[in-house]
């Protein structure tokens, strides 16, 4: 039995294949960054012990919360482009730009490793910006625009906990 090949209907948004395959890269390491920071997050909530306990534990939920949201509507993104979304350990390990923590640091520490790696996928989301508008794409803008906002709110709120 032989297979045929599915060819899919070509796309045609305004935006050419060229642009659209550019954006989805620069989409795919802001996923691997965001899942990277998400997954931290959430290990940090499980983990996190003195004082600041129950403060810390609360603040965490609600980061890793809106995190996981926001992974969704970026891989929708990437593929509303024509492009797979990855979605593999392996991928975000080669795409991301923030480092794995190894062990559990004391909750100042995990405060300092999240205030980097949301400053790390603020920087993610910014660099796709020239691309973007070189493409006159404005639904990724507009998605970029409201990660930057919550990516450099949350490294205020957490840089706020580390002041005397």
């Amino acid at each position: 039995m032989s297979k045929t090949k599915v060819s899919l209907p070509s796309m045609d948004i305004g935006i050419n294949a060229e642009q659209r395959e550019a954006i989805a890269n620069g989409l795919s390491a802001l996923l691997a960054d965001s899942y990277t920071l998400y997954l931290m997050t959430h290990n940090f909530h499980w983990n996190v012990t003195g004082p600041q306990f129950n403060s810390l534990h609360l603040m965490f939920m609600g980061q890793y919360t809106e995190q996981w949201n926001a992974l969704d509507l970026i891989a929708e993104r990437i593929r509303a482009l024509g492009f797979p979304a990855p979605g593999t350990y392996k991928e975000y390990v080669k795409l991301a730009s923030i480092e794995e923590v190894e062990g559990v640091p004391k909750a100042d520490d995990m405060i300092r490793h999240l205030v980097a790696a949301q400053e790390a996928t603020a920087r993610t989301a910014r660099q796709l910006f020239p691309v973007v508008d070189a493409a006159n794409d404005q639904p990724t803008a507009d998605l970029l625009t409201q990660r930057l906002d919550i990516h450099e709110k949350t490294a205020w709120m957490l840089r706020s906990t580390l002041e005397e």
